[in-house]
């Protein structure tokens, strides 16, 4: 099937759905719900599977959401079911979870020049977390040029490097795994299709650094990238322009708190291990190991060492950076770091006593704050109640537990080797968070709730009452 017959299969299923007057949160959700099912169904076919392998239903559907939620976690080791041809599938289905499925069908609209209506562009937004319609058809054209041209390029370069230096014999092998490890590190998968991740290169610091590039663009938005496209425009244009650019609020905060975040991991992840596994590295090697699991665990889920040696207390810091993720509108999952600045911003504004919420010269809007109040409070309550109930039917350690599930929320795929260990139930309840994690908890909740507010006419009279 090409792209286009995919992108035109993907529309004409949506009749269906648009025709019984779902809301756009409803139909995008049922689309990664079919797209999951088709996963499913080519993961059966016998030309994507290595002979003789054999899989239970449960785990190759848990396979099929990790995949569509570019989790990266798996109850079995990848190598030993899909043989080469699947592992391109699952190439390209990184792409359709990543990148969001109405980018990829409207993208293959835009090149056929067909239109793209008023209700489709609405989709659009919902699929990719936009506040309003004006600009998304550009978003797409650019964003997905961006992501797909660095998947190249990137994957071109890395086929070069591991070839010449010593990584692979044959030049086959270094582009089959130079262009996984690109695809997988721009698309934040961090699936395993070797059985040892990224630890061949846990010395090539060059290499580390290309992948931690790789995964950082992927996962900062991408209403960011385009933001930054516009203003290299501006910028390196001959022709003299009467509007000076300024980039959006959103791409300010998106890229201070994903630096803050990569920061502040970087330094407590160093002070964490500098003494404990880091101790036969020197302060280079440290230093760069401690900046990739900074980054590596807000998405990528790629590891350089087996995670059962770090301390409990650097795991825990691991699961607090899954918990967050990266940025909206992105290829990541998680609570997302515009929630997390938002909420540090208002306990700040609190504790000054303002009573607004106000950066880079601009004031938050009051419902952005209660939406992030409530995406921050509803995810922790879910993943609190799922370690609970985990740890309740599983046998597993606590910490573990901790990490499976902020990983599956976080849509990272770093686990303590516990997935395919997990039950019949605990796996779906895994499979479930991925889901969420992905689709994004705000839209998740806005399933249940109903398209238009009841007005009840009246309003009961205010009473103060006493708080802490």
């Amino acid at each position: 099937m090409s792209m286009k017959l995919f992108a035109q299969d993907i529309w004409n299923k949506g009749k269906f759905l648009r025709g019984h007057k779902l809301s756009s949160v409803q139909i995008i959700v049922s689309y990664y719900i079919l797209m999951t099912m088709l996963a499913l169904t080519l993961f059966y076919l016998p030309m994507f599977r290595q002979p003789g392998s054999h899989v239970p239903f449960i785990d190759m559907f848990f396979m099929a959401v990790s995949t569509i939620s570019v989790t990266g976690l798996s109850t079995f080791p990848i190598k030993e079911v899909f043989n080469e041809q699947g592992v391109v599938l699952l190439e390209i289905l990184f792409q359709v979870g990543g990148l969001g499925i109405m980018m990829i069908s409207t993208f293959f609209f835009i090149i056929s020049k067909r239109k793209i209506t008023l209700k489709q562009r609405q989709l659009i937004m919902t699929d990719m977390n936009q506040p309003r319609l004006s600009g998304i058809v550009r978003l797409i054209r650019t964003t997905f040029t961006i992501i797909l041209g660095l998947q190249i390029f990137s994957g071109i370069g890395f086929s070069l490097y591991l070839k010449l230096n010593g990584y692979y014999e044959h030049w086959l092998d270094a582009l089959y795994y130079g262009f996984y490890e690109a695809i997988s590190s721009v698309t934040n998968s961090g699936f395993d299709i070797t059985g040892h991740s990224v630890l061949p290169y846990a010395n090539d610091f060059l290499f580390l650094l290309a992948i931690m590039v790789l995964i950082f663009i992927g996962g900062i938005g991408f209403p960011v990238l385009m933001d930054v496209k516009e203003w290299l425009s501006d910028k390196f244009s001959k022709e003299p322009n009467p509007f000076h650019f300024r980039f959006s609020l959103f791409t300010k905060i998106a890229l201070f708190s994903s630096v803050i975040l990569f920061i502040g991991g970087t330094v407590v992840i160093f002070l964490l291990e500098k003494n404990h596994l880091f101790s036969n590295m020197n302060a280079i090697g440290q230093g760069v190991n401690s900046m990739f699991y900074s980054i590596t665990t807000r998405n990528a889920g790629l590891q350089i060492h087996d995670l059962n040696n770090f301390q409990t207390t650097t795991l825990i810091v691991f699961a607090l950076l899954m918990f967050i993720g990266c940025s909206p509108s992105s290829v990541g999952g998680g609570v997302r770091t515009t929630t997390i600045m938002i909420i540090g911003l208002y306990l700040y504004s609190f504790l000054k006593g303002e009573h607004h919420i106000k950066i880079f010269g601009r004031n938050i809007d009051e419902e952005d704050v209660r939406k992030s109040m409530v995406v921050f409070m509803l995810s922790l309550i879910m993943c609190f109640s799922c370690v609970i109930f985990l740890t309740a039917i599983e046998d597993a350690s606590l910490i573990s537990i901790i990490v499976e599930v902020t990983s599956a929320f976080g849509t990272t795929g770093l686990s303590l080797g516990i997935t395919d260990d997990l039950t019949t139930i605990g796996k779906l309840t895994i499979a479930i968070l991925m889901f969420i994690g992905r689709v994004g908890m705000l839209y998740t909740l806005m399933l249940f709730i109903p398209k238009k507010p009841r007005d009840l006419g009246y309003r009961y009279p205010t009473e103060k009452i006493i708080i802490g």
